[in-house]
């Protein structure tokens, strides 16, 4: 769903401008959307889907979002100022950043890398330690293992990137020094015109996640005369409205939560939209594949669990945050161990990537393949020692 483009704007200017896909986006959205006016039971499951999604996920994905990205907008620390006044602790700094949720930081690291201001060890560190958009869903719904990965594959980061830097050269792979990367700026597209109604059903949908979370029944208040049922009107209208606008929005995922020239609110808005829509594919394969073929897939991921963490990794090389949020969907629905989550969570690297590839592909691929050994010994390290 991500696509960039490297414009040499002059000599010793770079910049990275996005070419959409929005007619991908707009199918999606719509074979989506087409699955809920089914007048079977396969339409019922779908319309569920989209019900749970937004009011067991969305609404405490968007409220994370609130918090990271509102202290983002009011701190404006600098962080290329302060790489630039650290350069011995740059791989414990680059694995710290990679850490954060979101792909903004580990963006920031990877442009620093390709200006030639940091080690390649240090672009290692950042797409080793980054989950990207998909640690908002682990932090969201399970923050104690959100916390874990975090701790985890921040140390690895930083063990992964001194271990490159000492048989590497700090100017390893890099050719393009003295050279300014800058993003195409971008403001509030008309899609931010209904920022408004998506407002309107998130306070009422995050009340009733909340509660929900806490088990509390609330049928028996809020189950009308009739058909209608304001939870259920609540949770489909809510995701309806994020995969609506999600499908419709012109910019790049990568542009969603890392372009500060647009408001906080827009950036944490659209971010929801787009980890919302993939939590809803998660659920959504799962039990398409369950309804169409009546195979347990949890259980045949249990048969084959030595190679789950095997699998979550090779998905991990997948470039962007679409499939990591996948996987760690099945991982909140129980359909796959800790360890799998935790070797995709090191060897991903989320939009971090894209940028990467666009301008120094050769480094992109072997960091994200270093990325990989690390993956592997840590993911089936945890499997053996604590599964």
């Amino acid at each position: 769903m991500n696509a960039l483009l490297a414009v040499v704007r002059d000599k010793k200017t770079i910049l990275i401008a996005n070419e959409g896909r929005l007619l991908k986006k707009c199918l999606l959205g719509f074979l989506i959307l087409s699955f809920t006016l089914q007048t079977n039971d396969y339409g019922a499951i779908v319309r569920n889907i989209l019900i749970d999604a937004y009011l067991q996920v969305s609404v405490f994905v968007a409220f994370t979002l609130f918090i990271f990205l509102g202290v983002d907008a009011v701190t404006k620390f600098n962080i290329s100022d302060f790489l630039s006044k650290t350069k011995k602790i740059h791989v414990i700094i680059a694995s710290a950043l990679g850490s954060l949720p979101g792909c903004g930081g580990a963006i920031i690291v990877v442009t620093q890398y390709i200006q030639g201001k940091i080690s390649f060890g240090a672009l290692v560190a950042v797409l080793t330690s980054t989950m990207g958009d998909a640690a908002f869903l682990l932090l969201a719904q399970e923050p104690k293992d959100g916390l874990l990965v975090f701790i985890i594959a921040g140390f690895t980061g930083i063990v992964s990137g001194y271990l490159v830097d000492k048989f590497n050269k700090n100017s390893y792979l890099i050719n393009q020094k003295n050279i300014k990367v800058e993003f195409e700026k971008v403001k509030d597209t008309f899609v931010s015109k209904f920022n408004i109604f998506w407002l309107l059903i998130f306070i009422p949908g995050f009340i009733v996640g909340i509660l929900q979370a806490f088990q509390i029944d609330l049928n028996s208040f809020f189950n009308f005369s009739g058909n209608f049922n304001i939870i259920s009107f609540i949770g489909g209208t809510g995701a309806i409205i994020s995969i609506f606008m999600w499908t419709l929005n012109p910019l790049s995922d990568i542009q969603c939560s890392t372009e500060k020239s647009r408001s906080f609110i827009s950036r944490t808005i659209d971010t929801s939209n787009f980890v919302t829509t993939w939590v809803v594919c998660g659920f959504l394969i799962y039990e398409s594949f369950v309804y169409f073929s009546a195979i347990d897939l949890k259980q045949v991921f249990e048969i084959w669990t030595s190679l789950v963490p095997l699998v979550a990794i090779l998905f991990g090389f997948i470039p962007g945050c679409g499939p990591q949020i996948l996987v760690t969907t099945f991982y909140l629905n129980g359909f796959i161990p800790f360890s799998a989550e935790l070797g995709n969570a090191i060897s991903n690297d989320g939009d971090a990537l894209f940028p990467a590839i666009a301008l120094a592909p050769k480094a992109a691929i072997i960091a994200t393949l270093y990325s990989g050994i690390p993956a592997i010994i840590v993911a089936y390290s945890y499997m053996f020692l604590f599964e």
